[in-house]
């Protein structure tokens, strides 16, 4: 009986890569961090709450992962550049950054206050750039090019209440990608983004169990809110070079959402 040839595995490129998640220590940063372990990445787990990473860490390396954990303030330019110095010290040069620190605020617009605004503006925005340009001057510099994915959000697509500043940086962080891509491909850097929907955690199951939740789950066309494993084929692809010629895109993963009738 003949048999097709075995075809290559899509990600197999990844094995020994060095990945830098920035947001590591909870909620989809820490998702992200295990699924790129899984497929073989070396991973710098940043972020603030470095007791948190350090746990993290002993649980990939159980499994047979190397990594490194690094203090990381996205606020912080200064931090930002000694993150990536750590890393490229532990692990080797960085060509692959998942942008997914962020913070987000809920609220009636006009009860927003500066300080909420700006907090929001500074992580998910502002910070993203900060790691994204250090990435990217490391990758040029290096020659080696590399992957930076910026985690958005459907909400910068399309908008929900009460939460203006969140929705606001993601879709400014769309458009950065976009414009990043543009200007670094010459580099042989690919940056594209990831937009979640609406994902169930820890911070928001207990939301979603109410009416107002359900009632938001309603309106996905799928009926059900995703589970973070179904974030994994996206994530991968756009780290790898199964996706060498993406640069650029942003793909939403949610259900459906962004194609409902409003």
């Amino acid at each position: 009986m003949h048999r097709p040839p075995s075809l290559p595995h899509p990600f197999a490129d990844l094995e020994g890569k060095v990945a830098l998640v920035t947001g590591a220590f909870g909620g989809l940063g820490r998702h992200f961090a295990r699924t790129l372990a899984s497929a073989g990445c070396r991973v710098a787990l940043a972020g603030r709450r470095v007791a948190e990473g350090e746990a993290l860490l002993a649980e990939l390396r159980e499994q047979g992962t190397a990594g490194c954990v690094v203090a990381l303030d996205v606020r912080n330019p200064d931090s930002v550049q000694a993150a990536f110095d750590a890393a490229r010290r532990d692990l080797g040069p960085v060509g692959i950054v998942i942008n997914s620190a962020g913070v987000a605020s809920t609220a009636p617009a006009l009860e927003v206050t500066e300080d909420a605004w700006q907090t929001v503006i500074d992580t998910n925005l502002n910070g993203a750039w900060r790691v994204a340009q250090c990435a990217a001057r490391m990758m040029r510099d290096a020659g080696t090019g590399g992957s930076i994915v910026n985690i958005a959000s459907i909400l910068g697509l399309r908008v929900a209440q009460q939460v203006p500043a969140y929705t606001a940086a993601k879709a400014g962080l769309i458009h950065l990608t976009r414009s990043l891509a543009l200007e670094w491909a010459r580099h042989g850097i690919r940056v594209n983004a990831l937009a979640p929907g609406y994902f169930e955690t820890d911070i928001n199951r207990s939301f979603f169990e109410t009416e107002s939740g359900q009632a938001l789950v309603r309106r996905i066309p799928q009926r059900r809110l995703g589970q973070a494993s179904q974030l994994d084929g996206a994530l991968l692809l756009l780290a790898s070079s199964a996706s060498d010629y993406m640069t650029g895109a942003v793909p939403p993963v949610d259900g459906g959402h962004t194609v409902s009738t409003l």
